[in-house]
């Protein structure tokens, strides 16, 4: 088969596309024909490379993916040859004290298909039965294979972890990026007031487009000023902040006393500086979130498959074009999800 791979890290030269060795699903796996891919940055810092994961090469990026059941190994139940499929990338141990109490999210041993385990952005993939969700007809490829993994993640952040209710007030840093533009879906969806940043006016009418009530374009205004002129000086009750040391300090000044700084990322680097004056003295909580369990998965997608939420697809690109596909997340082009798909479905 066909498959985008890196046998090294470094930078987007490292990356190709081509023959790879056809998976053999294993007892519990079932082998999906891919039908369409999706970025997330995850993808960027693996291909850069991440402490402490040591990948065996050459590598199969990618964490999410759609596409239709090809054939199932003996133990598989669930699915069954011609099923549409889309990967839920989270991996768990099913052992510790944390997955025996049901939050696979938190498992000690947790891990993500794609950034630990070889990836889907090839044209057929084995994956663990577990690790898939039915996606009904009528959802198109691009849709099926772009939501799970920052649809899930912003749920669980901002329902789950973060308690969002109607009437707070929600900052979304960074809303023209996967999970920025789906936390705007869900914040205004949970019946909060958004207020959202982007670099340009064309990123902040579509993060309007998208549900957000207030923006404030970070490029030309100190956006921790905008939210307190905005909010009368009181501040946001919630931030979401995956964008990390460049805005970390602007983001628990943006907070409201008892405020709630929710992050799941740091692409602009995991060690900021913090007032930790700030964090006592205005009562502030920080809550990390990852990824979420097959059952919250599975609450988000219903309401991406029957439309309430819809994920915002800014290109798609043969996989021979992966290259660009990293490119354009890199250098913060457009919004949305980039979608790729094996040559041989364009």
């Amino acid at each position: 088969m066909q498959a985008v791979k890196f046998t090294g890290h470094g930078d987007t030269d490292v990356i190709e596309y081509g023959d790879f060795p056809d998976p053999d699903p294993a007892y519990d796996e079932v082998l999906v024909d891919v039908k369409a891919g999706a970025l997330n940055h995850l993808d960027v810092w693996t291909r850069r490379g991440l402490p402490h994961i040591d990948l065996e090469m050459p590598h199969v990026p990618g964490s999410d993916a759609a596409g239709v059941v090809d054939a199932v190994g003996d133990g598989v139940s669930r699915f069954e040859p011609g099923d549409r499929v889309a990967l839920l990338a989270g991996t768990w141990c099913g052992e510790c004290e944390y997955c025996r109490d049901g939050d696979v999210a938190m498992c000690v041993n947790f891990g993500v298909i794609g950034e630990h385990k070889p990836g889907v952005h090839s044209e057929f993939a084995a994956i663990p039965e577990r690790n898939l969700v039915p996606v009904p007809e009528g959802v198109d490829w691009e849709t099926a294979a772009a939501a799970p993994l920052v649809f899930q993640t912003a749920w669980r952040m901002l329902i789950s972890r973060g308690d969002v209710s109607p009437g707070e007030d929600v900052l979304v840093l960074g809303a023209s990026g996967g999970v920025g533009h789906a936390a705007v879906q869900i914040a205004d969806h949970a019946g909060a007031t958004v207020y959202a940043t982007g670099s340009s006016d064309e990123k902040l009418e579509y993060a309007r487009e998208c549900g957000a009530d207030h923006v404030v374009n970070y490029e030309t205004a100190d956006f921790a000023s905008e939210i307190r002129d905005l909010t009368g000086k009181r501040g946001v009750d919630v931030v979401v902040d995956h964008v990390g040391a460049a805005t970390w300090t602007d983001s628990l000044a943006s907070l409201a006393k008892g405020g709630r700084l929710l992050t799941c990322g740091a692409t602009t680097g995991p060690a900021p500086e913090t007032n930790i004056n700030r964090i006592f003295w205005n009562q502030l909580q920080v809550i990390g979130s990852t990824m979420a369990t097959p059952g919250e998965a599975d609450d988000v997608l219903e309401l991406v498959w029957d439309g309430t939420f819809e994920p915002r697809i800014r290109d798609v690109l043969p996989m021979s074009r992966t290259v660009r596909a990293h490119e354009m997340l890199e250098n913060r082009e457009g919004f949305g999800k980039v979608v790729v798909k094996p040559d041989s479905e364009l």
